[in-house]
């Protein structure tokens, strides 16, 4: 179906930069292409710049932000810069001044504005731009590799004049994830130079990494289409993890074969231009040297592998979880997680089964790759169930045509631009669509509303620090709208609200899961249930990969259960989509 990835015969420049969305692999995939060209006898350096990042895990040593040899393997050296402490340096840059000057309101909005994911990025990028402009160290190695490339939001931002005015420090247009990017002023020529690096096809490849399943493709796509905006055109894309065959006689076997297939055969017409390389999907933990080499002979299990006895985990199901949240009498139910973990089906469930036991539900999401008339399409639905999709294109462009009427009047041709490329952030997509979420939930004071997909606990901070702020200075961006100023208190009530977090039992989806969690909790919101979804380990397949994958699952099931959950359910991996009102009650 792809050519299989083989680094020596496609890596022809001496930067690369992997980009994919969260559990897709990136990590391993670098890791196991920078040991390929180092066994070839390139001299290789592989730096981390994803703040969750398991590269130590992965390569089995401890690193710091200083290149280090990797024992038994000549010629790979390893680093991993750490973006949050660099985002913590340039938020006390950036605030620092404004200490015991403005009040103390002003300035925990400021501190709120700079810890958002996009402030977290552009510190990364600080990080590595630093390491590209030391010539002593690009001349001591045929290729660099990192693990975490940024997205061409953050480039745009960057190439813009205006970010390196002092315009954000006197605007009052409303919350920027960045900041004032003044604060690196200092480094605009070697950002210009790193900029340019970037978009040479001889020095750089960027590298999509993507699972066979349809959000992550969908995903590779939009981050392949905004790069190649930029000028970044020298893309490669790894679909990772592609079952090569299946047992037929095993229904979980071959409807993962199945599933995987049906999303190939729908792949996004631009990634049909982009050169594709497919990596196996493997039995084993891609952690430690061996199996990282396994990995590009296209080996899908180790030859020392052999069948063990899986732990019985003994989890509730997700009607425990419908149980609770009916006898509690919560109001407003959130699914919360990374994309393709599921969030959707699992929303559509909780929501029959709210109904199953009599109660009159909403249900509505914002997420651009979920389809709720899908899910319920050719079933008749109950008439206590209601359902709704908040599009957030729309929401954005009106809070977009809304801040620009407004702090936008008085800028110039310059400063405009800034505007418009900033509110084209992940915040400002949260912010909008947490706006309409909130009348949604006011106008439904008498049925349960499941929602899924949720705001981060960034941006409840953002827009709670915004109504302090709003009474400390005349902001311009208008009043925080009531339903929204209504709905915080209600998300912090555990009364009211129950936060459910969706997660797989694999490394990346866990640490950011978790990552989450604390995010939330920052907010004071606390998540009631963990659902683990998708769970080989919680099914009875006999094929040997998935065996080997389903005892690889359980340590990430116990971390969930035992470290960060108060309440956990598990669901198995399905054979079948559960589509439509009477598949989802299966659930239940």
């Amino acid at each position: 179906m792809f050519q299989p990835f083989e680094p020596k015969k496609v890596i022809h420049t001496p930067f690369l930069f992997f980009t994919g969305k969260g559990g897709v692999g990136k990590t391993s995939t670098a890791c196991a292409t920078a040991v390929s060209l180092a066994d070839e006898g390139k001299k290789v350096l592989l730096v981390s710049t994803d703040p969750a990042s398991n590269l130590q895990d992965v390569l089995e040593i401890e690193l710091s932000n200083t290149p280090k040899p990797v024992p038994t393997v000549a010629n790979l050296f390893a680093c991993n810069l750490n973006p949050e402490e660099a985002a913590k340096a340039y938020r006390e840059k950036v605030v620092g001044p404004y200490r015991g000057k403005l009040p103390d309101s002003v300035v925990a909005t400021m501190e709120e504005q700079l810890s958002g994911a996009c402030t977290v990025e552009i510190a990364a990028f600080d990080e590595f731009t630093g390491l590209l402009s030391d010539a002593s160290i690009v001349d001591s190695y045929d290729h660099i590799v990192f693990d975490t490339a940024p997205t061409g939001h953050t480039l745009r931002l960057l190439q813009l004049p205006t970010a390196w005015s002092g315009f954000l420090e006197e605007s009052t247009h409303g919350a920027s994830c960045l900041g004032p990017l003044s604060g690196l002023a200092e480094k605009k020529m070697i950002y210009a130079e790193s900029m340019e690096a970037l978009s040479d096809a001889t020095k750089t490849s960027l590298i999509l990494v993507a699972r066979p399943d349809e959000s992550s493709l969908f995903e590779a796509d939009r981050a392949s289409q905004e790069l190649r905006g930029i000028g970044i055109n020298n893309q490669l894309l790894i679909v990772n993890g592609l079952m090569e065959t299946f047992i037929a006689d095993d229904p979980v076997s071959s409807s993962f074969y199945e599933k995987q297939r049906a999303a190939i055969n729908q792949l996004p017409e631009g990634l049909k231009e982009v050169k594709t390389f497919s990596l196996p999907y493997v039995s084993y933990s891609l952690t430690g040297l061996e199996s990282l080499r396994y990995l590009l002979k296209n080996e899908t299990m180790l030859a020392s592998q052999s069948a063990v006895e899986r732990k019985n985990h003994n989890l509730p199901g997700v009607k425990d979880l419908i149980a609770d949240v009916s006898e509690k009498g919560t109001r407003v139910i959130f699914t919360m997680g990374k994309g393709g973990v599921g969030k959707t089906t699992m929303a559509s469930a909780i929501a029959v089964g709210l109904v199953e036991k009599g109660h009159k539900v909403h249900l509505t999401t914002t997420d651009p790759a979920a389809h709720l008339e899908l899910m319920f399409k050719n079933s008749e639905n109950n008439q206590l169930l209601s359902i709704s999709r908040i599009d957030p294109k729309q929401e954005v462009e009106a809070y977009k045509q809304e801040v620009l009427s407004t702090a936008g009047k008085e800028l110039d041709e310059g400063g405009l631009a800034y505007l418009e490329e900033d509110l084209n952030s992940p915040c400002t997509e949260e912010i909008a669509v947490f706006r309409a979420f909130a009348e949604v939930v006011e106008k439904s004071e008498d049925e349960i509303v499941v929602i899924d997909t949720a705001p981060t606990g960034h941006t409840l901070l953002l827009l709670d620090a915004a109504q302090s702020y709003h009474k400390e200075l005349a902001r311009t961006t208008g009043d925080v709208p009531e339903s929204v100023q209504k709905l915080l208190p209600r998300l912090r009530n555990p009364q009211e609200t129950s936060v459910v977090i969706v997660t797989l039992a694999e490394a990346t989806p866990v640490l950011e899961a978790s990552r989450l969690q604390a995010d939330l909790e920052r907010a004071e919101i606390s998540p009631q249930w963990w659902i683990i979804n998708q769970s080989l380990n919680a099914t009875d397949t006999k094929d040997p990969v998935l065996q080997g994958r389903a005892v690889a699952e359980e340590q990430w099931i116990e971390k969930v259960e035992t470290q960060l959950a108060k309440k956990c359910a598990i669901v198995p991996l399905m054979r079948q989509e559960k589509t439509g009102y009477e598949q989802l009650k299966m659930y239940s």
